[in-house]
């Protein structure tokens, strides 16, 4: 059970981790909701806009000023979130990997690999927070926007709304969240059980030889030790 809870929580890791990483660096955060033309999809993101022709297929994109110029607040702090969402959920991915049973990593210390796996957890889940928090704040903020703009009769023709980038983020965040409850609750119910049971072959056969070497001394016979040493003296002379 312990292994194929590895298996799952890795590959809900792999996708989230793919999933958080392509929504960061994707351009269509915002997309058109309401275009009078329709001949063209326009795409926002958090690094550059797109506008992408309807009949021809032709996409153009625009990149926003330098980081250190003046963005919205939205835009700045879901770059932020998002970015340490990526480099937590990266390395909670890595440190799974090398705690994988598969893994020819550190095999004579199984409860070593184990720890691997609950660190890896603790930072997915970790990483889901950033990650949920960025996603969803954009969106409604998106959503807020334009339902000012409809309650007021605004029109500004081109009104927006979250798109799929923003979808990929809040999957991958989700699916942090799982893998991190499976590699840390789960797999937490193993840990007193395979403490008990899991242990390298050296050690093993250490205990089986300091074991040995006791039972040894506590049977052999004290006429036998005091002929031994007999017989030691008088080879001696």
């Amino acid at each position: 059970m312990r292994f194929f809870l590895q298996y799952v929580g890795c590959f809900f890791a792999f996708l989230s981790t793919g999933f958080l990483i392509a929504s960061t660096w994707t351009d269509c955060w915002m997309v058109n909701a309401d275009d009078s033309l329709e001949v063209s999809t326009k795409c926002r993101g958090l690094w550059w806009e797109c506008v992408t022709n309807v009949f021809d297929g032709i996409q153009t994109c625009d990149e926003y000023d330098s980081i250190f110029a003046e963005h919205p607040v939205k835009l700045v702090l879901t770059r932020a979130m998002m970015i340490t969402a990526d480099i937590l959920a990266g390395f909670g991915f890595l440190f799974l990997v090398l705690g994988l049973d598969c893994v020819k990593f550190l095999p004579d210390e199984p409860l070593i690999k184990l720890r691997i796996c609950l660190v890896s957890g603790v930072m997915l889940l970790i990483a889901g927070l950033p990650g949920i928090t960025g996603s969803v704040w954009y969106a409604i903020d998106v959503y807020v926007e334009r339902s000012s703009l409809v309650f007021h009769n605004v029109f500004l023709g081109i009104q927006y709304k979250f798109g799929w980038s923003c979808w990929l983020g809040m999957a991958g965040s989700l699916g942090c969240f799982l893998s991190g409850a499976l590699l840390t609750c789960c797999m937490y119910l193993f840990r007193e059980t395979s403490s008990g049971r899991l242990h390298s072959p050296y050690s093993l056969r250490k205990g089986y030889s300091s074991a040995g070497t006791i039972v040894t001394n506590v049977h052999l016979p004290s006429s036998q030790t005091a002929t031994a040493k007999m017989y030691a003296l008088d080879t001696r002379v």
